[in-house]
């Protein structure tokens, strides 16, 4: 019998009806019983006990991590503040000292004038005439030496005023060629009566923005107030952060004004006034040029050294007016810094440029407490030569 292939047989068995394969049903499970029910339901509730456990605990962890850095950080910031603090408390400490020390060095100073002044009068006496005891003594002691300014005035360097430079930086009342210099010469007189009337000698010049022509009036107003005669006259820049007074002047050994707030020179030492000059510009007029820029300076202003500083300048030179000139008002914090140095505002509008509403903001943000002088028209056109914008 001949052997057939494995794939026939195959075919064959599987040809009949009889061999056909019933798919196999897969047993249905048996319902759950109630114990069963029960079981699972304390179970899935005993593993949703157990999530709220862990859930709670992972709360109360985080709880205690957010206080600990919260512990952590009030520490270093009142560590910190403790080192500020202590260094605030150095730097004052260290102000009075140089304060201290600048007193007693004008003390000696005046106890060596007194001395001078003392061996001057004693040359110049009479030789005394014999003592007679009949006759009671009824010689008074000699007054206490008054200090005498012009000793400041004559320490302090002298720079020349160029005519030209002047003239082109529109200090109209140099040459007093252009006829609105009278109008300077107005704001002069009103001003030195009101601050006469008042008590008050320091004036701070500011705008609401920039390019209102600040420093331009400050310039004017100084070479204008050093013809009025017995006037003596302080400017200083005080816009350190964008310094300029120096280039109308065309003075270029300025120094820095800020070492002279921190008290680091001299008054006499920073201070320049006129030299001799054509324009009839007077001799007590003292500038406080600036020619680096003071990254902090509205810290500096409100600094104690400012204020020991200035007090300082009025002991020594004895100034009628002292003028500020000061950055715009809605640029920073430096007018408001000042404000408890100062007596008087000046504001400088221009026209054409200046809105009222910022002239507005700029008086709401200094407040009521420093009287406002006025405010200053410049760049103003078609302004007839009677007509005064002040």
């Amino acid at each position: 019998m001949t052997e057939q292939p494995k794939f026939q047989r195959r075919k064959r068995r599987g040809s009949g009806p009889a061999d056909e394969v019933t798919p196999r049903v897969p047993n249905k499970p048996a319902d759950p019983t109630l114990e069963e029910l029960e079981a699972l339901i304390a179970e899935k509730e005993a593993l949703l006990q157990r999530k709220a456990e862990i859930e709670a605990q992972r709360r109360r962890e985080a709880a205690r991590e957010a206080e600990r850095r919260r512990a952590a950080e009030e520490a270093a910031e009142q560590a910190r503040l403790a080192q500020a603090a202590k260094e605030k408390a150095a730097r004052d400490a260290a102000l009075e000292e140089k304060r201290q020390r600048r007193q007693a060095e004008l003390d000696a100073q005046r106890k060596r004038a007194a001395a001078e002044a003392e061996a001057a009068r004693a040359a110049q006496r009479p030789p005394a005439s014999p003592l007679v005891l009949a006759n009671a003594s009824n010689t008074q002691p000699d007054p206490s030496p008054v200090f005498d300014p012009e000793a400041a005035w004559k320490a302090i360097d002298r720079f020349p005023l160029d005519t030209q430079r002047l003239s082109e930086r529109n200090v109209i009342t140099a040459l007093r060629q252009d006829p609105s210099h009278t109008r300077f010469d107005i704001l002069r007189t009103r001003m030195l009566q009101a601050l006469s009337e008042n008590g008050w000698t320091r004036v701070a010049i500011t705008s609401p923005t920039k390019d209102c022509g600040k420093t331009f009036t400050a310039a004017n107003l100084a070479i204008s107030l050093s013809r009025q005669e017995n006037c003596r006259t302080v400017l200083l820049d005080l816009d350190m952060r964008s310094p300029s007074l120096h280039k109308i002047f065309g003075v270029s050994d300025t120094g820095a004004i800020g070492d002279m707030l921190r008290g680091e020179i001299a008054p006499e030492g920073h201070l320049q006034g006129f030299a001799p000059n054509a324009i009839s510009a007077g001799s007590h007029v003292a500038i406080g040029f600036n020619g680096i820029a003071e990254p902090y300076a509205s810290e500096l202003l409100q600094d104690p050294s400012t204020k020991t500083v200035l007090e300082e300048i009025e002991e020594r030179f004895q100034p009628n007016v002292m003028l500020f000139d000061l950055p715009p008002a809605l640029l920073n914090d430096d007018v408001i810094a000042m404000l408890p140095q100062i007596d008087a505002l000046l504001i400088v509008a221009a026209g054409g440029l200046t809105k009222a509403k910022d002239i507005k903001e700029t008086e709401r943000r200094l407040g009521d407490k420093v009287p406002l002088l006025g405010v200053v028209l410049n760049k103003a056109e078609h302004v007839q030569t009677s007509d005064y914008p002040y």
